[in-house]
């Protein structure tokens, strides 16, 4: 279908890979591509460079780091989704001890599995699949505010915070003192801690030339130059010593005086002081010296212990010097220096003086009104935390668990025991990491309902988390959308209820930079002209910046701007400004919205609130069985589905060998760098949220692909593009009242057609366990289950697949002994001979649950151990050996490569510099053969140029690595068959049965469409009751006109003004956000389609054929169907569990709960007098134990018999009032 594109503005920029920013930032943390000796300090190295070399207590033995190495995943992916396994790689890191004299003993050492990503972000972590969410936070550094006192004075204050360590409050008081606190303690003037900081400051004097000029005056001068100043050090009598005038001490004449007659001849005075706060301060400050400060410090930080100066001088260095317990970081040294312009070096992560004097200096400039204080919620103060800093995190604190233990070790083993293996217990970090990705509170299972809200999720940010915000005491403010947002996070897209505004999502064009600050994409402006240059800036950056919009008026061929003034954004406000002054130019109209909201056309046209709705039901939509592209799009549809997981898309140029249902084979590059890939396609694979992936191929046989070319279909995407719904033919009509509150009416014509028909995956599992009384069994022999029960299992006792089934029937027919004795061993041979046919079992059998009607799909068994006899065993040591050999040559022909290459780039033969020795492999020589060679081969060894040596090493690296590859994969294969699968612990066999679930629209189901105009589903209409037009054609849905007016969503009804005209012309119409398509070009294309140009026709009703009093407005919306589908929510319980303490039934679902019947409920039936149903229903039916077997056992006698006793809650009431110490007895009357 032909494309008409209503966008105007130009994009320099392309819409960036969408998932690139989980991709990038866990790669860079692994380092896996690079050469162990050519990592940077980042990531897992930063870390091992940090914690080792580890020291015993008493110096002797070091144990050191050299390298890590990442293996290959010993399962695949679709292994560790049906085991429950974790799919990562192998992490060993190889160490050198250090111990005795000189010796040495080097190994390697296992320290846990790293889970690995996979698609765009997700990791496969005990079978499910789940997210890490990158957390936005306040940065480390240094941040100002300002309180009004009740007296009306301004105080202002500082906080200092690190990444690691002590937080640091200064504030001023309300008489003019500067206060510090460390960790929330008592106060503490802050000139105590700026002497304890530093030596230099350690005299009154050096603390006031800080801060303040300071002269020498001769006494001899004219006293009207010393009269107002400060002194700045004692005056004492030179006789007795005694101080006659102390520091600080404002001079008038008699002072003077009186310090001339103690005949001292000059004296240091603060000459002048615009503001008296440090002078203030230092009057507080009873502390003379560095020592003195330190030791008062320590008293404040460990009360009740005697003050020490060595044990204080510890604490002080410890506590602010080291940089392992307190530091900035990159990125608060970054804040600091920027602020401050100091001259401190990026490489200085801890606090120093001048730190500190640069901040209280900038708290004196604010109190005289220059400088501005920070605002916390501006992005230039707040940084997001990506997967990157949050894995690092937590490694860091399993590694320094480890250096603990293994210092432990160090003083309890002899010197010649000791190997890095015996020294390091990898259970520490492995413990660290798997709690991390498995239970952490930023690891979220996967949402994928549908690609969107898969790629929705990867680009989350959360504000909750570890050492972030509680949703409880979150305030108004950092919740609201703050200028300094555009273009980084979307203002639009985040949850409704108590996270909104604390989770929200990346922009289209943001990235985060490596300083976690968020960054966007601008055109650089230059006099008035448009250039193509393209600048990322940070929110402080912009702030004094002026920047037009991306539909500025300007020439496209000159790019100069035409029109004198322009409507542009400059220091967070948006204004009229004249063209000259334009420095940046925003590089796309959609640039401030995030994914979901750059899919809603016409946005400019809808409510904010509605956006919010519209963009988060758009990830509840249900992937369709025949989904369709809307016919109204904003030409993002394209971009989401190529970002997701969900579908393949190829890694480079190439051509398409082979294409079938099953899987697509390409051919990368050409001649001898020439390689095939093998694409497996996932057919009705059940997602996360129970919905189905069933991937087919949109490329054939011959085809030539380019990078990042889409091959397959996804869940809910056609011909490559995002199609989350189905277009239907709508008209705004009230009709009997069916579409009061928003309700839908539908068409029977859509449920015929499954326009909205939607396939979910229900996956069942059976596990085998061996028992006390003995081992379960899985078999088709069930106790007291007819033969029509078992007729669609197999001989095993499994669900054949394709069958049809239905709540309770059996999917996996299962035994387990019920035998209250347990088995001696001769009852045990007797079992082993004659089966169980006389011994006493119960069925267990897996069946399919209440709601649940569907095919059989798949059945998967798994056992421990390889079951079979001789003849078994030797087949599978037949099989063994040929998969050996197979796997052998391929290596062979890897190495062979490898040498040839290695040849090429030495220019000559390998050979050893050290023995002469040839690296050479033989014409004829066995696969064995030539991996022997190639064991021998020690590259660093080899003769060769320096230049071409890391070449080679490269080379080698890469070829070895998929060698590994091989042997991994030869290792699995090879286990598999001699151990069976990997189980769960105590798990003897599992059998996972998958069920297809075809679910049709019904009464009852949520539906929407993209502007928040969602209903559910009242009626479906026969087609022939239905509304049509004048030319027979009938409507598919009715919406209620009054939907419209109050919301605010107008842009659904351009939509459907639109959508009918592009379904008339057939074509598809794409309106981006900002940009879109004019009232005036919908008219002509509504006129050019021979239709009404305000969009209405007459209706008639299906029923009389009568026309309808007004015209209706008819057109096509985009429809989706939601995942909050009827029949998963539709419940009733006849009989289910009950509370263990107040014995009523439960509550919901998922635990077969009983409806309560709630306080007000109890008031309506009170309110007409019904009071023989609410004893029914306060007694019997609800928590009366006695009552409710009593009442069963009349109704199976066929009485109707009511005999209520007293409500277990009733005497729950009785035991908390005992619990308040007051014995509270019930006296029971005989009733009458």
């Amino acid at each position: 279908m032909e494309k008409r594109f209503f966008g105007r503005t130009p994009r320099p920029v392309a819409v960036p890979n969408l998932c690139e920013t989980q991709r990038k930032f866990y790669a860079e943390f692994l380092q896996a591509e690079a050469l162990p000796n050519e990592r940077k300090r980042d990531g897992l190295q930063a870390i091992f460079q940090e914690v080792f070399p580890i020291l015993s207590y008493d110096e002797t033995a070091s144990l050191e780091f050299t390298e890590y190495d990442l293996g290959e995943p010993r399962h695949t992916p679709d292994e560790c989704r049906s085991l429950g396994l974790t799919y990562g790689t192998p992490l060993k890191i190889r160490c050198r001890l250090k111990r005795g004299e000189g010796e040495v003993v080097e190994e390697d050492v296992y320290l846990g599995t790293v889970p690995l990503m996979i698609g765009g972000g997700e990791f496969i972590v005990n079978g499910a699949e789940r997210v890490i969410v990158t957390q936005i936070q306040r940065s480390p550094g240094s941040d100002f505010s300002v309180e009004v006192h009740p007296s009306g004075k301004r105080l202002h204050s500082c906080r200092i915070i690190p990444e690691r360590g002590s937080w640091i409050q200064l504030d001023v008081s309300s008489k003019d003192i500067l206060f510090i606190r460390i960790d929330r303690s008592g106060k503490i003037p802050a000139t105590t801690f700026l002497r304890a900081l530093s030596p230099k400051f350690g005299e009154t004097i050096a603390i006031l030339k800080a801060f303040y000029p300071v002269e020498s005056v001769p006494l001899s001068s004219k006293t009207e130059k010393l009269k107002g100043t400060w002194l700045c050090h004692d005056v004492a009598d030179p006789g007795s010593g005694e101080v006659v005038v102390k520091a600080l001490t404002r001079l008038n004449e008699e002072i003077i005086d009186t310090i001339r007659g103690l005949k001292v001849r000059e004296v240091d005075v603060v000459t002048q002081a615009k503001d008296e706060l440090i002078l203030n301060t230092l009057a507080n400050d009873e502390c003379g010296s560095h020592e003195e400060a330190i030791l008062r410090l320590y008293t404040r930080l460990r009360p009740g212990n005697p003050p020490q100066k060595d044990k204080a001088v510890a604490l002080f260095d410890e506590m602010f010097f080291d940089d392992k317990r307190y530091n900035f970081g990159l990125i608060g040294r970054f804040r600091i220096n920027r602020k401050f312009n100091h001259g401190i070096p990026d490489e200085k992560l801890t606090l120093t003086a001048e730190d500190y004097l640069a901040m209280i200096r900038y708290l004196i400039d604010l109190r005289q009104g220059k400088g501005r204080v920070d605002d916390i919620d501006h992005l230039e103060n707040r940084r997001a935390r990506t997967i990157k800093d949050l894995v690092m995190d937590e490694f860091r604190k399993g590694m320094i668990k480890l250096r603990r233990s293994v210092r432990e070790r160090m003083s309890l083993k002899d010197a010649g025991e000791m190997t890095p293996r015996t020294l390091i217990n990898s259970q520490t970090v492995a413990s660290s990491i798997e709690y991390f990705f498995a239970r952490g509170e930023l690891s979220q299972v996967v949402d994928q309902s549908n690609p969107l809200a898969q790629l929705t999720h990867e680009r989350r940010l959360s504000a909750l988390g570890p050492g972030g915000l509680n949703r409880k005491r979150a305030g108004f403010e950092v919740r609201d959308v703050h200028p300094s947002h555009y273009g980084r996070i979307c203002p639009i897209e985040t949850p409704e209820g108590a996270n909104i505004g604390l989770i929200v999502s990346l922009g289209i064009y943001s990235s985060i930079n490596d300083y976690g600050f968020i960054v966007t994409p601008y055109r650089v402006v230059r006099k008035g002209v448009i250039t193509d240059e393209v600048v990322y800036l940070r929110a402080d950056e912009e702030h004094d910046q002026v920047i037009a919009q991306a539909d500025c008026p300007h020439d496209p061929k000159t790019g100069r701007i035409t029109a004198e003034r322009v409507m542009a954004r400059h220091q967070e406000e948006f204004k009229e400004i004249q063209s000259e002054l334009v420095t940046y130019m925003d590089v796309s109209t959609q640039q401030l919205v995030g994914v979901a909201a750059s899919l809603i056309p016409f946005l400019e046209h809808d409510d904010a609130n509605r956006a919010l709705m519209g963009s988060n039901m758009q990830r509840q939509a249900v992937p369709l069985v025949r989904p369709q592209l809307p016919l109204v799009g904003t030409g993002m549809e394209e971009h989401v589905a190529r970002n997701t997981g969900m579908m393949l898309t190829a890694e480079e140029d190439g051509v398409v060998e082979y294409a079938d249902g099953r899987k697509i084979v390409v051919r990368y590059g050409q001649g001898q760098s020439a390689r095939v890939a093998d694409y497996p396609l996932r057919k009705y694979f059940g997602l996360n949220e129970r919905t189905c992936l069933n991937q087919k191929p949109i490329v054939k046989a011959g085809d030539k692909v380019v990078a990042g070319q889409v091959l397959t279909e996804g869940a809910g995407t056609v011909q490559g593009e995002l199609a989350l719904g189905a277009n239907a033919l709508v008209a705004f009509l009230s009709w009997e009242g069916y579409n009061f509150e928003d309700a839908i009416l539908v068409s029977e014509r859509l449920v015929r057609n499954d326009t909205f028909t939607s396939i979910h995956i229900e996956e069942f599992t059976c596990e085998v366990r061996e028992t006390k009384l003995g081992r379960e069994e899985i078999t088709r022999d069930i106790p007291n289950v007819s033969e029509a029960a078992l007729a669609q299992l197999d001989d095993r006792g499994l669900i054949r697949v394709g069958a049809r089934v239905q709540p309770g029937d059996i999917l996996v027919g299962k035994i387990a002994p019920k035998s209250k004795s347990e088995l001696s061993s001769e009852e045990k041979l007797l079992h082993a001979i004659f089966g169980r046919a006389g011994e006493d079992v119960k069925n267990d059998s897996l069946e399919v649950k209440p709601g649940v009607e569907g095919y059989v799909i798949q059945v998967d068994r798994f056992t421990r151990a390889a079951p079979g006899g001789e003849d078994d065993k030797g087949e599978n040591k037949k099989t063994v050996k040929k998969l050996e050999a197979q796997y052998k040559q391929q290596m062979a022909e890897l190495v062979q490569r490898k040498f040839e290459a290695l040849k090429e780039i030495v220019g000559g033969k390998l050979i050893n510099a050290e023995t002469g020795q040839r690296y050479e492999i033989a014409k004829n020589a066995t696969p064995d053969e030539i991996l022997a060679v190639d064991a021998a081969l020690d590259l660093n060894k080899v003769e060769m140029h320096p230049s071409t040596r890391r070449k080679a090493r490269m080379t080698a690296h890469q070829l070895d690595k998929q060698k590994r590859k091989l042997e991994v994969e030869m290792d699995r294969k090879v286990g598999k068959l001699k151990r069976g699968d990997e189980l769960q612990p105590g798990v003897l066999e599992l059998v996972k049965v998958y069920v297809a679930v075809k679910r049709r629209l019904s009464v009852g189901d949520k539906m929407a469409g993209r502007h928040g105009n969602k209903g559910v589903v009242s009626r479906i209409l026969p087609e022939e009751d239905m509304p049509f037009m004048a030319d027979g054609t009938s409507i598919d849905l009715i919406l209620n006109p009054l939907g419209v007016p109050s919301r605010m969503n107008f842009g659904q009804i351009l939509e459907t003004h639109l959508g009918w005209a592009a379904s008339k012309l057939g074509f598809r119409a794409i309106t981006p956000v900002f940009d879109g398509a004019k009232e005036e070009e919908i008219v002509k294309c509504l006129e050019e389609a021979g239709l009404s140009p305000d969009g209405k026709q007459v209706l008639f009703d299906g029923r009389t054929g009568e026309p309808f009093d007004q015209k209706v407005t008819v057109g096509m919306i985009y429809m989706l169907k939601l995942h909050h589908l009827v029949a998963d929510k539709i419940h009733a319980r006849a009989t289910g569990p009950y509370s263990l303490i107040t014995q009523q039934p439960l509550g919901g679902k998922a635990r077969s709960g009983g409806q309560r019947f709630g306080e007000m409920e109890v008031w309506a039936l009170q309110a007409y007098g019904a009071a023989n149903i609410l004893q029914e229903l306060l007694t019997v039916k609800s928590d009366d134990v006695e009552g409710r077997t009593k009442i069963y056992e009349s109704m199976v006698k066929g009485e109707n018999s009511l005999e209520p006793g007293t409500p277990v809650s009733f005497d729950v009431l009785c035991n908390e009032i005992k619990g308040l110490g007051l014995n509270i007895k019930l006296d029971k009357r005989p009733s009458a």
